[in-house]
């Protein structure tokens, strides 16, 4: 195809929020040594977008940028030494930021292609989500056939995703989450109980009262806990926990918790820090090797990204919005080309 000049981003000049993004016409990418030159079909919206166009993210790229962390497009352009992809190829990429534009010059070592008829909006949401829950239950926690697994956060982007990969690999996985129409869609993903906890929970007697909740829901106690959350859910969560349990901490939605630690003593369990992004730096091959036995899973059918709304490009800031305000169940895709 011929390839334009020029193109439309969504770009961040300063600090804020998503109304602070700006519909910009910029020159066209062009692919460098070692990269592709993707042309943008539909980009996964996650809650790190957010944080990333108001600083509070752990990385702060320089401005003026373009948010978007995942995208599925297909490649047009490859520069010199490419050797993995060819024009015409379909490609999931992570590129942190970047991605809320039509095209995107993108290294080859962040790209992975599929087969052309996984539907682009659904592989736009699958890469961020289920590669960060695939190595938190099994590379981080090694989850087991039969293990009871509870997911906080269940109706979210990776909350979905881990009840999705736990029922999978066999689990036996609860649902927790702040409504009961979260609970409900976390249930239609595969949980096989859950229960609903308070939107705003604050610490002291409502704590107790979850805590105790969960004491209901698995007398046993249960062997994973994977947290997107954190905020005052922590402490009842840990508590949930059975003798050796493996806690994941994967996000703060709810703010950054403080834990007891006199309980992973009592309970000889282990606290979990998951960070996907410094996984994949660190030990690509490894990383490659998850996504290949996801793209396999989700090729037999055997688990199946949830997205539940689809924007148009002119609408990215409102999904930005959305993700924000911890009311979306699955994940949002922006859909840039058919």
């Amino acid at each position: 195809m011929n390839v334009p000049a020029h193109m439309k981003a969504w770009l961040s000049h300063f600090p804020g929020g998503p109304e602070t993004l700006v519909f910009d016409d910029v020159p066209l990418p062009k692919a460098a040594e070692g990269e592709l030159l993707v042309r943008v079909k539909a980009v996964g919206i996650n809650y790190p977008d957010g944080l990333l166009i108001r600083d509070l993210y752990q990385v702060k790229p320089a401005r003026p940028f373009a948010p978007g962390g995942e995208l599925c497009g297909i490649v047009e352009g490859v520069g010199s030494g490419v050797s993995r992809f060819q024009v015409g190829d379909t490609v999931l990429g992570r590129c942190g930021w970047g991605a809320m534009a039509e095209w995107i010059a993108l290294s080859q070592e962040r790209c992975v292609r599929i087969p052309p008829g996984f539907p682009p909006a659904e592989a736009a949401a699958f890469l961020f989500t289920y590669a960060t829950t695939y190595h938190a239950l099994h590379d981080a926690a090694q989850l087991q056939p039969g293990e009871t697994l509870l997911v906080l956060g269940a109706a979210g982007g990776v909350g979905s995703a881990a009840i999705d990969l736990g029922r999978a690999a066999g689990a036996r996985v609860l649902a927790c989450a702040s409504s009961e129409a979260k609970l409900a869609f976390a249930k239609s993903c595969g949980a096989v109980d859950g229960l609903v906890y308070d939107a705003d929970l604050q610490p002291g007697d409502a704590q107790k009262a979850l805590a105790r909740q969960l004491k209901t829901l698995a007398p046993e106690g249960v062997d994973v806990v994977f947290d997107p959350v954190g905020g005052a859910y922590a402490e009842p969560a840990l508590r949930s926990l059975g003798s050796g349990g493996r806690y994941l901490v994967v996000g703060f939605t709810a703010g950054i918790p403080r834990m007891p630690l006199n309980l992973t003593l009592l309970k000889r369990c282990h606290i979990i820090g998951v960070d996907w992004r410094a996984f994949v730096n660190e030990e690509p091959d490894a990383n490659a090797r998850n996504v290949d036995a996801l793209l396999y899973l989700w090729a037999q059918r055997r688990i199946q990204p949830q997205v539940t709304d689809v924007f148009d490009m002119a609408s990215a800031p409102e999904a930005i919005r959305r993700i924000e305000s911890r009311s979306v169940m699955g994940k949002l895709v922006v859909r840039l080309q058919d």
